[in-house]
């Protein structure tokens, strides 16, 4: 047991670790205001939760799923049926149904779906890498995206979708998809997105993009987020406010400022000098899981290292460009260090999964 900790990446760990430190500062500063810490304290619960998994996943020899069909749909399905099940049991929460409700615990199956996809991938991918010129792989690799993708979309959660597409595409082209086929993608993008938007997106999904083209249009409406955001990240400067200190954070000027917009929050407080660490933090630990996928022995574990951090990359480019006004907001979480317990354990199992890949390889 000692041995095999031991062999652990402890300095991948310690990367995941001090992002979630970033969100907890964040989250102590805006919940000490009301002198309610539970939302602190309940972001401290999952990160020894998620560092438990962590260490028990690691265990497991991910060889399992690279040589065994049967673990891998059995995930896949069980993802997407969770997903079904919203329809159901699901809670709505601020216009989606994304949600389970158990007591004082909300459960997100989408963050299990995500890690489903990236294995279902991987293994499919990994099992027809010679064959990659084939367009019908990418079509069927495409299904295995649309179905949890299509789900997500009923369920109003745009950017989810996204994600999900990013971690097909990231995994496709490192699998070796060819330019042309990549092309017909892109293509074929446009076309649906313009589809969508006149027969698919409802009335709201549409406000936000028009909302992202001009949102002093409404200020005191659908554009109010966005500008309050933009103002608190612009009032932070190079060094921030201080800690408890950033009024939009702090006065409540700022929504969801301990989830979707705790970028701007953070700035706030800290500053772009802040800010840059923590991105720092984030190309370290992007770094780290790449240098895993080079020493891997087989495609399988690679793809998985792969679509990990394409994963991480769509998030934390949506998140942040919603933030400063450069993309819609899409209601996308900042990995680790967003609140919420459903996103932190599951990227502490994907870390778990990529330790076992670093001892088994």
């Amino acid at each position: 047991m000692f041995s095999h900790i031991k062999k652990l990446d402890w300095f991948l760990a310690s990367y995941a670790i001090l992002l979630v430190c970033f969100g907890l500062i964040s989250l102590y500063s805006t919940s000490s205001t009301g002198g309610d810490l539970l939302v602190f304290k309940k972001q401290l619960a999952w990160l020894f939760l998620g560092t438990v998994l962590m260490v028990c996943i690691s265990f497991l020899d991910y060889r399992i799923l690279k040589n065994h069909k049967l673990p891998v749909l059995f995930l896949f399905i069980v993802s997407c049926l969770l997903l079904l099940g919203l329809f159901f049991f699901g809670t709505p929460i601020r216009g989606t149904i994304s949600w389970y409700r158990l007591g004082p615990i909300a459960f997100e199956p989408v963050e299990i779906a995500k890690m489903s996809l990236i294995v279902v991938l991987a293994k499919y991918f990994s099992m027809r890498h010679i064959e990659m010129y084939r367009f019908r792989h990418i079509l069927i690799s495409g299904i295995y995206m649309a179905i949890p993708a299509v789900i997500v979309f009923l369920q109003s959660e745009t950017g989810s979708v996204i994600v999900l597409g990013s971690i097909w595409l990231g995994i496709m082209v490192i699998a070796g998809i060819r330019l042309k086929h990549l092309a017909v993608l892109g293509l074929a993008g446009v076309l649906l997105m313009a589809v969508a938007w006149s027969f698919v997106f409802q009335d709201f999904q549409r406000d936000r993009i028009m909302t992202f083209i001009n949102p002093e249009a409404d200020p005191q409406g659908a554009g109010y987020n966005v500008l309050q955001s933009v103002i608190a990240v612009g009032s932070g400067g190079i060094w921030g406010k201080g800690i408890g200190e950033g009024s939009q954070t702090q006065l409540g000027f700022l929504p969801e400022a301990q989830t979707d917009f705790i970028y701007a929050a953070i700035v706030e407080e800290v500053g772009l000098a802040g800010s840059f660490l923590m991105l720092a933090c984030f190309i370290l630990f992007i770094k780290k899981i790449m240098a895993i996928s080079r020493k891997c022995d087989n495609n399988f574990a690679r793809l998985v290292a792969v679509g990990f951090s394409t994963m991480l990359l769509s998030q934390i480019f949506v998140n942040i460009g919603m933030t400063i006004g450069l993309f819609p907001i899409t209601g996308i979480p900042l990995p680790f260090v967003s609140y919420g317990g459903s996103s932190l354990i599951s990227l502490f199992m994907m870390v778990g999964l990529l330790q076992s890949i670093k001892v088994n390889s």
